[in-house]
């Protein structure tokens, strides 16, 4: 059954986050990471997806640092004002509310993490720097290359499109070069490939990505 909870980051911060859980005994945790958008009706189905699948998923409401319960859309607009929020929010920040997400299921466990956009990045960065996870999943994440020097502590698996105009391939390339124990793979298709709310939604490509990170999940998580 879905629910809005509240956490509390180790800072103090709290923020609301969405968890969907299975019938039954979840086959492990996962934290999901939102896009620029906000806490908003497509990050939710991505949890409601995952927990039909056995997993329970929670989303920290990570825009709540810069604008509390903001949502935005997938227009030109809408992405400009991501990005200015995502900008206010030092990643170190972000970090402590992924951590809340995860100190609220970590008893209940093992956990994952997933994530996309602006949620992808810090995939990456949970991997190389927090505690109490067993793996990772970053879709298109444009801020890696700045720390790709940083060492994964767990496994992690990261997606990109191959037109992608906010992360060029060299830059993959790059993450490719400097972590190859990084499973990293690159599909048809622009930023956003696999959010079915964007024009940039590409099936085929969503498709064979989510079976890759499926089958990775329940390696790791369960």
């Amino acid at each position: 059954m879905p629910a809005t909870i509240a956490l509390t980051a180790a800072d103090g911060h709290r923020l609301p986050a969405y968890h969907a859980t299975p019938d039954g005994t979840p086959r492990g945790q996962l934290v999901v990471l939102q896009e620029f958008f906000g806490l908003n009706d497509h990050i939710r189905s991505v949890a409601d997806r995952y927990a039909a699948l056995g997993f329970a998923a929670i989303v920290p409401g990570l825009s709540d640092r810069a604008e509390p319960g903001a949502t935005f859309g997938y227009d030109p607009e809408g992405i400009a004002a991501g990005h200015a929020l995502r900008a206010k929010i030092p990643i170190e920040q972000s970090l402590l509310d992924v951590q809340a997400g995860i100190d609220a299921v970590k008893g209940s466990g093992k956990v994952g993490i997933v994530g996309y956009c602006w949620g992808g990045s810090l995939a990456f960065f949970a991997a190389t720097r927090l505690p109490d996870i067993v793996c990772a999943v970053g879709y298109y994440g444009s801020q890696i290359v700045p720390g790709v020097h940083e060492v994964p502590k767990v496994p992690l698996m990261l997606h990109f499109g191959d037109a992608d105009a906010s992360i060029p391939l060299s830059d993959v390339e790059t993450i490719r070069r400097v972590r190859p124990e990084v499973a990293i793979y690159v599909y048809p298709g622009k930023h956003g490939f696999n959010c079915d709310a964007r024009a940039n939604f590409v099936p085929a490509s969503s498709q064979v990505a989510f079976g890759r990170t499926l089958e990775f999940l329940s390696q790791h998580v369960g």
